[in-house]
């Protein structure tokens, strides 16, 4: 089951150890479970591509990276098992509106390409109102709301939920970027 489920956490720099290069961090898990070493660099580099870094990566330390970049390397790091589900616990909240977005299209696509279900845990209802075409609303450790997303934005039944949608309206209205909406598999 460890292999099928991935998490992928929001602290970018916390998820990588500091000590180890980004090829040692995308190839630890191929040893893990037992994938051939001598396929090792080449799966880095795949991984890699397919997050939209380069291999000149591959030296690098945490460090050394963006807070885009390193979230891309969690990725690609959680990728490297061939998942059936990512939970992405809050992973775009430390990054600025346009790399958000980068790596929220990111998602998108991997989620298209590779078939994979994501839980996507956020406080940022417009980044559930781009992503999601599902969202649950927990409030005190327990579920108040479930429904499609555009339901949830547009006409919410719960209290709390109607609370936290005017307020993210409030901050829309007093002049927080938007983001464009668009229609994805994915439960927040």
């Amino acid at each position: 089951m460890r292999r099928k489920i991935q998490y992928i956490f929001q602290d970018s720099y916390g998820a990588l150890n500091p000590r180890l290069n980004v090829e040692q961090a995308l190839v630890e898990p191929f040893a893990i479970y037992g994938k051939p070493r001598r396929t090792w660099r080449d799966e880095a580099v795949r991984l890699l591509e397919e997050v939209d870094l380069s291999s000149a990566y591959l030296g690098r330390y945490s460090w050394e990276l963006s807070g885009g970049q390193r979230q891309r390397v969690n990725i690609a790091r959680a990728l490297a098992v061939s998942p059936d589900l990512l939970i992405c616990d809050e992973i775009v909240s430390a990054l600025d509106v346009s790399v958000q977005a980068q790596v929220l299209d990111l998602l998108a696509r991997l989620r298209q390409t590779r078939r994979l279900s994501l839980i996507f845990i956020s406080h940022d209802l417009a980044v559930v109102g781009t992503l999601c075409n599902r969202t649950l609303v927990m409030h005190n450790a327990r579920l108040v709301e479930e429904a499609p997303t555009g339901d949830i934005l547009n006409a919410p039944v719960h209290p709390y939920t109607r609370t936290l949608v005017e307020a993210a309206r409030a901050v829309e209205f007093a002049g927080t970027p938007t983001r464009k909406k668009a229609t994805r598999e994915v439960v927040a």
